[in-house]
């Protein structure tokens, strides 16, 4: 299901993401055909099941667990087409030599800098994700708002909901596997664990259509989305959020 011309023009202007508000489509193709692509593939080797569920052209939405940053990483790496993320703004906004790398690491792997600070951030965001599904691009979106500080699967977020029904843009739910050993928390170079990735059927709420204002019905996506993701993935479930269980732990630990 494609989004309607009046989702296109409330979704704002025409996304450029290759040369407005992301990497140059050259130098995405050349880091990830070329330079760091290869080099990921041959020393990781992640297995793959299901990619023929990914369409290969117009707008999906990838809802995906999240074990680890390099998630991110991965999942652009398996498929034939571009993946659009939204990424925390803070990545974009480092000093020095070390900020500049993470800022060209997170563009080159297609990441759009956000704020997530919440309120009026939280509705940019969505308008952001929007527009770029209006351009018919591949949005790679983490449900749970966050990555998990322990291997468990938290609660999702509604956000992922809204932006289903007011795009109407089909929706894949994508299971990350072991990404979490590649690079665990607190290490500061990554271990050669061979990951995987699992493209699940995609997903039909075409029945709530109209009705993104309805809180039980975003909710009721939500968890249908975390529900499969759990089963592609095997990981177990905790129905709390897992920011609140990040901000219990100490820094160093989440």
């Amino acid at each position: 299901m494609q989004p309607t011309t009046a989702r296109r023009a409330r979704a704002g202007v025409r996304l450029a993401i290759a040369a407005d508000e992301g990497t140059p489509l050259v130098f995405y193709w050349l880091m990830k055909n070329l330079v760091i692509g290869p080099i990921l593939l041959t020393a990781f080797r992640p297995w793959v099941r299901g990619v023929e569920n990914v369409p290969r052209t117009g707008a999906v939405i990838l809802a995906s667990n999240h074990l680890s940053f390099t998630d991110s990483v991965f999942l652009p790496l398996v498929l034939d087409r571009r993946v659009v993320f939204l990424a925390k703004s803070d990545y974009f906004t480092g000093r020095g030599i070390k900020g500049w790398l993470i800022k060209m690491f997170f563009e080159a792997s297609g990441q759009l800098p956000i704020d997530r600070s919440g309120g009026k951030a939280s509705e940019a965001s969505l308008n952001t994700g929007l527009r770029v599904l209006a351009e018919g691009f591949a949005l790679g979106i983490y449900p749970e708002g966050t990555r998990s500080p322990d291997g468990i699967m938290y609660r999702g977020r509604t956000g992922v909901a809204r932006m289903i029904l007011e795009s109407g843009a089909p929706v894949v739910p994508v299971a990350m596997i072991d990404t979490e050993k590649v690079m665990p928390i607190g290490s500061t170079l990554p271990k050669v664990v061979r990951p995987g990735i699992v493209f699940g059927e995609q997903l039909d709420f075409s029945r709530f259509q109209g009705l993104e204002g309805d809180r039980f019905v975003l909710r009721s996506i939500t968890d249908e989305i975390m529900y499969e993701l759990g089963r592609l993935s095997g990981q177990e479930y905790r129905d709390v959020y897992a920011t609140t269980v990040k901000d219990k732990r100490p820094a160093n630990a989440r």
